[in-house]
């Protein structure tokens, strides 16, 4: 069960993402991506929930919920086969093809 969670204050916690989530059902695990350059958080999570209806839970409460001054943008993760298989969640921000990058000036 996973589940993305976009449009976080850049000073969430995992703590205050767990907390919150565990009002819906145990909460498993919680990622909080960072930028590979700067090492700063990027602004979304992923929050691994139980169950599926302890998930749907969560989804329905919280998307579109005001929480630290920002609209969450709650909904079911995309499984990680579906995001390209070239470097992950940022391989989409590079232009893709082979090759691309060693050609760079």
């Amino acid at each position: 069960m996973s589940i993305y969670v976009g449009n976080l204050s850049y000073q969430v916690t995992q703590e205050d993402l767990t907390q919150t989530f565990a009002e819906y059902g145990t909460v498993k695990r919680v990622q909080l991506p960072t930028d590979r350059e700067t090492g700063r958080f990027r602004g979304f999570a992923f929050v691994e929930m139980g169950t599926d209806a302890e998930e749907d839970a969560a989804i329905e409460a919280l998307d579109g919920a005001e929480w630290m001054g920002r609209d969450l943008k709650v909904n079911k993760a995309k499984p990680r086969e579906e995001r390209g298989s070239s470097g992950g969640s940022w391989g989409g921000n590079k232009g893709g093809g082979g090759g691309g990058s060693s050609r760079r000036y």
